[in-house]
């Protein structure tokens, strides 16, 4: 009986190898392994890596091809980062009408992602925003790899 207790208890995923802010507490983890970015040329180039890498990071909550026509939350996040890619600061700049819930895990994302790359020669400010649609089973695209 020992050993059957033993099979049904739950599997401990390993802790992320993401350089970041921790998640919050109860966030899903990943053990996404991220390339070091390059130091962007400009804003869009900067916008592409970190769509690109919150994908990268998140592999188990987003999506890639078409969006559905109906969307269960479209939270937009402004993202303000130190010279050298990390996260200075993160704001909601659209609070969905409803799964608020989405805003966390959005922000999860992008600190999951982080560092987004040397932003040092990029002009100030050094923020960008993203849009994050999600599915009605809360996995998202970012808006920047939808165009």
């Amino acid at each position: 009986m020992a050993l059957l207790s033993a099979c049904s208890s739950p599997m401990v995923a390993p802790a992320p190898v993401v350089s970041a802010a921790p998640p919050r507490p109860g966030a899903p983890v990943t053990t996404a392994t991220l390339a070091t970015p390059g130091a962007a040329r400009n804003w869009d180039e900067l916008r592409l890596q970190a769509a690109r890498r919150l994908v990268a990071a998140n592999p188990e909550g987003t999506y890639v091809g078409t969006v559905p026509d109906m969307l269960l939350a479209i939270p937009v996040l402004e993202i303000e980062l130190n010279r050298d890619g990390s996260i200075r600061r993160i704001e909601v700049m659209r609070k969905p009408t409803q799964a608020l819930d989405t805003i966390e895990i959005a922000m999860d994302a992008v600190r999951r992602a982080a560092p987004f790359g040397d932003v040092s020669r990029l002009p100030k400010p050094w923020k960008f925003t993203e849009t994050f649609l999600f599915n009605d089973v809360r996995k998202f695209k970012p808006r920047t790899l939808d165009n």
